[in-house]
């Protein structure tokens, strides 16, 4: 009898337990899919080179519990590193995809040096939200990067651009939870594409 009735009430248990999960739900309802085209990508990487550009937000997108960046970046010919150029993200997740050009990247997340990136600088404000920056990595990761490579450098990890051999052109998907960076639409996109930057 006593298996019985505690059988009944693991059942019970466990019943009410999936009954308190309820039906699950998307977490962004009726959000739409954001369709960028090649092309468009290909006029940031243009504008990059035409205007000495490195950093380009093509979109910003409210998927529900998160925003999601996509950014597209050139970065030219680099013999050794600049000063204090190891950069990190708080609260920002960054994923590259090579595109084309090569270079090698360091990560990690114990950054030696470090000092905070103003917060009025306009990548901290519009793309990768607050961060620090360092002189170097401290057991650094080196990756040797080339196209169709993928890299993914989570919040709080450090990385840096040690040597580019010609170029490095890469897709930039930015994964912000907290929701720190502005949404930016395809009209905001096409009428920064259609002016300098600067």
């Amino acid at each position: 009898m006593k298996r019985i009735v505690l059988g009944l009430v693991v059942a019970a248990c466990s019943f009410g337990a999936l009954m308190a999960q309820g039906d699950p739900q998307p977490t962004c309802k009726m959000c739409p899919a954001t369709y960028i085209p090649n092309d468009e990508i290909q006029a940031y990487a243009k504008k990059a080179i035409a205007e000495k550009l490195t950093d380009q937000q093509v979109r910003d997108i409210e998927i529900g519990k998160s925003h999601v960046g996509i950014g597209v970046v050139y970065r030219g010919k680099l013999a050794a590193p600049a000063p204090e150029s190891v950069a990190e993200h708080d609260l920002v997740s960054e994923v590259y995809h090579v595109i084309e050009g090569s270079a090698t990247l360091v990560t990690g997340p114990d950054l030696v040096g470090m000092k905070r990136r103003p917060a009025t600088l306009e990548t901290v404000r519009l793309f990768n939200g607050p961060g620090n920056n360092s002189a170097s990595i401290r057991n650094g990761v080196t990756h040797e990067l080339k196209p169709g490579d993928v890299i993914v450098i989570p919040a709080g990890t450090g990385h840096w651009f040690t040597k580019i051999d010609d170029h490095i052109t890469y897709l930039m998907v930015r994964i912000d939870p907290d929701k720190v960076t502005p949404l930016r639409d395809e009209a905001a996109s096409k009428a920064y594409l259609q002016k300098p930057a600067r």
